[in-house]
């Protein structure tokens, strides 16, 4: 009697770490899909970038360093290839094109441009569904977090290698959020 309650309750915890180890699997995907969905945008993204600094080159000659600084942040956001890397030169591409919209505002015939306007409004879109999408991804790397981190799960998570995941925030531009908006007419 004795050896089938034992055996009994060792199939019940293998049934309960795979239920549990599938689980994390399963949270680990969804993760790495919700930054599939990011990563097609910031293709997208990729693909503009260039249009707009073109486009702003023929107005600003004299705003070499910022457009270079916008084109070094493309080439390394394109060049990343773990996600925690994609993230980090995301956040360097963010910036940097903050820069550039700061120096486009001392160009009004610039921001007259059709060209410029209709590139600025497909990035602006591309901004928001990038907001949407890491919005998403933050979502399914909380979740996976709280699998690896919470009893009884993180027993399963760190035999198996899981482990806690960075989120996709705003880096460095999280200290211009203090700041008020600049508004000038």
């Amino acid at each position: 009697m004795t050896t089938l309650i034992i055996i009994a309750v060792i199939i019940v915890l293998g049934f309960w770490a795979v239920s549990m180890y599938n689980r994390l699997v399963k949270l680990r995907n969804n993760r790495e899909n919700a930054f599939a969905d990011i990563d097609v945008q910031l293709k997208q993204r990729h693909d503009l970038v260039p249009q707009l600094v073109a486009v702003v080159k023929g107005y600003a000659t004299h705003e070499k360093d910022t457009l270079d600084k916008v084109v070094a942040a493309r080439n390394g956001a394109v060049a990343a290839q773990t996600i925690d890397d994609k993230i980090k030169a995301e956040n360097v591409l963010s910036s940097a094109l903050a820069g550039l919209k700061v120096a486009v505002e001392a160009y009004p015939d610039l921001k007259a441009n059709q060209n410029f306007i209709q590139l600025q409004e497909e990035i602006s879109d591309l901004e928001n569904k990038l907001a949407a999408v890491r919005r998403y991804f933050n979502s399914a790397t909380r979740e996976l977090n709280n699998a690896v981190e919470t009893f009884p799960s993180n027993i399963v998570a760190g035999m198996f290698g899981f482990k806690r995941e960075i989120m996709f925030d705003l880096g460095e531009q999280r200290s211009t959020l203090d700041e008020a908006p600049k508004i000038s007419f």
